[in-house]
């Protein structure tokens, strides 16, 4: 009887085994190896998942830097960091609005945000907008990380926004 293979390829596995098998251990180490190479070859098959895609809201710019605005990898999209300049207010409202085109331009809305990362240069500034980021998101908050940080791409940045969004099965 054979397991995860023919007769030959056992009986080769085995040749290979008891020839590198040191002295007395040989006749243990073989059926023990052999049972090992019929499991793996039975957990050898994996389902075929399709690659991640890019999206592009920018391409010329993405392309340039390089990175995609965002990628769908299996059931999950993840968004980029997309960044505000100016009086924090303004930033804040910019940056979600670009976040609520890329969400919708990939079927997707801030109800399907399960992960949050914000870098500011001003956590306090950013703090007092919290009702301009609340609105987009009205009873679905995600998880979230807020984090101030000394300088963001540009000098001019005071925020930057990243997502992490599931697709509902």
């Amino acid at each position: 009887m054979t397991i995860g293979g023919s007769v030959t390829q056992q009986a080769a596995l085995n040749r290979v085994v008891t020839a590198h098998a040191p002295g007395p251990r040989r006749a243990t180490c073989a059926p023990w190896l052999l049972g090992l190479a019929a499991c793996l070859a039975g957990c050898a098959t994996t389902t075929s998942r399709p690659p991640p895609s890019c999206y592009h809201r920018a391409e010329a710019v993405e392309v340039e830097v390089g990175y995609c605005q965002a990628v769908r990898s299996g059931n999950r999209l993840y968004v980029s960091g997309t960044v505000g300049q100016g009086e924090m207010p303004a930033a804040v409202q910019s940056v979600y609005e670009r976040l609520k085109q890329t969400l919708e331009a990939n079927g997707l809305t801030f109800r399907d945000v399960v992960k949050e990362n914000v870098y500011t240069t001003d956590l306090e500034a950013f703090k007092s907008s919290k009702d301009v980021r609340k609105a987009y998101y009205g009873a679905s908050l995600p998880a979230a990380t807020w984090v101030q940080v000394q300088r963001l791409y540009l000098p001019s940045f005071v925020l930057e926004v990243e997502l992490v969004a599931e697709y509902r099965k």
